[in-house]
This record gives C-alpha cells, structure tokens and sequence, in this order.
C-alpha cells in the first residue's frame, strides 16, 4: 500500500491487486517497533529506514488517526558502536546500562493499514481483491507491474531464495507497562519483547523460526513467551491473555528492489524480501521503487 500511495501521488494510474484483505496478512500482525531487525543489505537499509522515519516521526502527530506514537524503550544488549552510520541519524539514541536507549515509532497496525487504505481510495487507487497466478497475468493487465508480494514471490517469480520466518505474538491485557523492551540474539530463534499499545493492549513476543509454515499458535511456545516476558516485568506473568498472532516474515538473503523488462515494452519492478523489517522500511523502499517507475 506504501508503495501504490507513492505512485499514485506522482500521478499514475495504480491498481491493487491483492489475493488478502489487509487484516489478514504479515502487516497486520506485526508488533510494528521501528528498527532494523533481520534485513540486508545494510548499506542500503540503513537509508530506507532513515526515510521511513521521517515520515512515520510526522504522523505519530496524529496517532487516533495514522496507528502511529513516539515510545520509550530499551533494546537489550544493543550498542551504538556496534550500529552501522544510519544510528546517528536518529535523535536520542543513548546507551544505557542495560543497553540502547530510544524514543522510537511504535506503530499499531490494524489502525495504520485502515488508514492507509482510507489514504489510497482518496487518491483513487481501486483494491481489488484477486489471487495472482502470475507475473504474466498482471503484465497483460498493466504497462507497468510492481511486484510486492512478499513470501508470494517465492513461487511467483520464482525466487527459492526467499524463506519464512515466523514470528508467533501473545496480546495480553496492559497491567500497566508504558515503555517497550526488546531482546534478540541473531542465533537463537527465541526473541524477548512487549510493546504497549492503545485500547489497553500488550503485545508479548516472540521467536524467529527459520522454514516454519505454521500460522496456528503454539500453546507451548505461547507460554514461553510470557515466561521471557515475566522475567523482565513481572506484573505480566498475571496478565489476561487476548489473543495469539502468527505471522511469516519474507526473508531473503538480501532485499530485492530491481527492474527487469517485461516483453513487449511492459516494465516489472520488484520489491519483496523485507525479512523483519517490512514496517522500518516500507516508505524508503516505496520511494525508490517510485523512482524506478518513473524512469521507465
């Protein structure tokens, strides 16, 4: 949607196609922390997520109505030394004892996707909901296709380079945390986090499991993620739980943002692999998938 925004404020005619509403896809159950967490190529992420921060710092402005506040919170074990030249870049980050310091975008998404559809119809970008088979059908549809189809690419393209990995969320009920935590170890699949949201809402997570297909919770992991959460704040552990999420992040070993002919003067851009990270860099990816569009 970031990027149909984009192309559709620069004047192009744009078309959504998309097999799931929003509500039911990776988006929306995304925990929705700004930072780059599992996504490469550094040296182009860092410069996507700095762009995407402007724009998100600019909304969190109007939070009933974009989804999107300015948090307190720690990243655990996190340094700035050992951060790439973006970090300086993003104002008042600190080290602390207990790690990295920062007031940062915390996005809830079920309330920034309705607004970015409500974004898109008054632009006049139509949505229309249609299982692509693939890339071919869309190029006789449009001159121009951008294909943003996340973990849907790995067979549409085909790309068996893109993986999931899935990320399993507990929604507890808010026994008084303000702030966010976060702690990950790149070599476990076992992350600690909660993130406060409105409505009373405390997102706890969460795993990284490499090659796992699942979307239905695990009972077993759910507990796990409360216990890790527990031991950080341990008003969670008698927290009401609401509800589980389960989401399959598109990792690859490297974001891909290409444009490739298409037959018959027709242009195809890419723009999937976001690993993590899909929130943190969405409007930095989208401008340059603009960019590309538009020099074709």
């Amino acid at each position: 949607m970031s990027t149909a925004l984009l192309l559709a404020r620069a004047g192009r005619r744009v078309r959504v196609w998309s097999r799931d509403p929003a509500e039911r896809t990776t988006s929306a159950v995304a925990g929705a922390l700004w930072w780059p967490y599992r996504i490469d190529p550094v040296e182009r992420v860092g410069p996507w997520s700095l762009r995407s921060l402007r724009r998100y710092a600019e909304w969190a402005g109007r939070p009933d109505e974009t989804g999107v506040r300015m948090v307190e919170g720690v990243h655990q074990g996190v340094r700035l030394a050992g951060l790439g030249a973006w970090a300086g870049e993003v104002a008042g980050l600190r080290d602390t004892g207990d790690g990295l310091a920062a007031r940062l975008p915390l996005i809830d998404m079920p309330v920034h996707l309705s607004w970015l559809r409500s974004e898109l119809a008054a632009s006049g970008v139509e949505v229309e909901r249609r299982e692509v088979r693939s890339l071919e059908e869309a190029a006789e549809a449009a001159g121009v296709v951008v294909n943003c189809t996340g973990l849907g690419a790995r067979e549409l393209v085909p790309d068996p380079s893109l993986r999931p990995v899935r990320g399993q969320l507990v929604v507890v009920e808010n026994p008084g945390v303000r702030t966010w935590f976060t702690s990950a170890e790149e070599a476990s699949d076992a992350t600690t986090y909660f993130f406060p949201q409105p409505g009373g809402r405390l997102l706890l997570g969460g795993t990284a499991q490499e090659d796992d297909w699942s979307l239905d919770p695990d009972p077993a992991v759910a507990e796990g993620i409360v216990r890790r959460c527990a031991a950080v704040r341990p008003e969670i552990a008698g927290a009401r739980v609401l509800g589980h999420r389960v989401g399959l992040r598109p990792a690859r070993p490297a974001v891909r943002i290409e444009r490739e002919a298409a037959g018959a003067g027709r242009l195809l851009v890419h723009n999937y692999g976001h690993g993590g990270a899909g929130v943190t860099v969405a409007w930095g990816c989208a401008e340059e998938v603009a960019g590309l569009v538009g020099n074709g």
